[in-house]
């Protein structure tokens, strides 16, 4: 006998529960509407619906990966962020809520600026949520992501497609492979210290890549490399914004403080007030 919707969403939830998977009724609701190509809420709409045996299959797999930890977004194989479709394998970085809440404070900086002829860089770009997503607000700006991962750039050229925008792409380290001028620059690189690696949480050290979060000893490595390699790569004026950890806010800001090219930097907030943001400009 074929069983309800309702019941086995119910033995997911507390399968997932007994993982001990936070969000459980959620995460569980969210793959079984993956599985049937519902929205989330629409789920309730047929609650008593039987399901085949090739659905049923299918969703226990998947919860069974969500319960072994992996993050339900390389799962599903994509998230909405900021206005765009961004797929992620385990190649990327899954985007995060506060690098949305960076490209906001970007875009509302954007806003303000004509863009004609004006060039913003992405390094360390991943999946390319930030550099795809600000195209796709202002797609008068020329946008160029830069990432040392062969297969994370296939996935960021993958979400241009996906959006519909055109956004460079280049392989290389850092910021190496531009050899022009740019007004805008942007990075969320790696933060995390190679002491703190071991404490991340699993579905984090177990799925993500390692690559793309940690920076070495001290954790504020890229930044000590951006202040030295960046004043040759920017117009007058250029606007900086960096994502952070989140007591890196003074560390970082000592290391913009010892030259007098650089000015008006701010360490900005983010969800939980805690400091998430950097931004500066090149004198």
């Amino acid at each position: 006998m074929m069983k309800s919707l309702l019941e086995i969403l119910k033995a997911a939830q507390q399968y997932l529960l007994d993982k001990k998977i936070s969000f459980s009724k959620r995460e569980a609701e969210l793959l079984l509407a993956h599985v049937l190509s519902l929205q989330r809420m629409d789920l309730y709409l047929q609650y008593d619906r039987p399901l085949t045996k090739e659905e049923v299959d299918e969703y226990r797999r998947l919860i069974k990966r969500r319960g072994n930890n992996e993050p339900i977004a390389y799962i599903i194989g994509s998230v909405p962020f900021f206005g765009a479709l961004i797929e992620v394998s385990k190649n990327v970085l899954i985007p995060r809520q506060e690098t949305e809440l960076l490209v906001d404070l970007i875009a509302n900086r954007l806003s303000k600026v004509d863009l004609s002829n004006k060039v913003l860089i992405d390094v360390c770009t991943g999946s390319g949520c930030i550099a795809v997503s600000l195209k796709k607000r202002f797609p008068s700006l020329r946008v160029i992501g830069i990432d040392l991962s062969k297969d994370a750039l296939e996935t960021a050229r993958k979400n241009a497609l996906l959006n519909q925008v055109e956004v460079e792409f280049l392989e290389g380290d850092g910021l190496n492979p531009f050899v022009q001028k740019a007004d805008f620059f942007v990075s969320n690189p790696p933060y995390v210290k190679e002491e703190e690696y071991e404490g991340l949480e699993d579905e984090v050290r177990l799925f993500e890549p390692k690559m793309a979060l940690v920076s070495g000893h001290s954790g504020i490595e890229f930044y000590e490399r951006f202040e030295k390699e960046l004043p040759p790569k920017l117009n007058p004026g250029a606007k900086i914004f960096f994502e952070i950890g989140c007591l890196q806010g003074d560390l970082v800001a000592k290391v913009f403080s010892n030259r007098p090219v650089w000015r008006n930097l701010q360490i900005e907030k983010d969800y939980e007030d805690k400091d998430r943001f950097i931004s500066l400009e090149f004198v």
